[in-house]
């Protein structure tokens, strides 16, 4: 009983590792037909606060009932070598797709 335990175990921690690297950053907005308005403001805004760090552009968000805009800001990337890549809007169906921002392998 131990030892089918222990490869259950080891079993479920791979799977839960295997489907974290998965790109699971798709929304979809059901009814949502009006997409979004253009953005605010585009590029950065002061100065990096430390060497490396990156400007992610802000974005509109569905509220609920509106769109709303979720101000950009400075990150450090998780990993050397890692790019960030916006958020992208796509009409789907009857509403729309958002792809949220992330970061990607240059």
């Amino acid at each position: 009983m131990r030892e089918f335990k222990a490869v259950a175990s080891t079993l479920a921690l791979a799977g839960a590792l295997l489907l974290s690297g998965c790109d699971h950053h798709v929304m979809y907005f059901a009814g949502v037909s009006v997409g979004p308005p253009p953005p605010l403001a585009y590029g950065p805004v002061g100065v990096a606060p430390h060497p490396g760090w990156v400007w992610t552009d802000g974005y509109y968000d569905w509220g609920g009932s509106s769109w709303v805009w979720r101000p950009g800001r400075w990150a450090r990337p998780p990993h050397p070598g890692y790019v960030w890549r916006r958020p992208s809007y796509e009409r789907y169906r009857n509403g729309y797709r958002v792809r949220q921002g992330r970061w990607v392998r240059r």
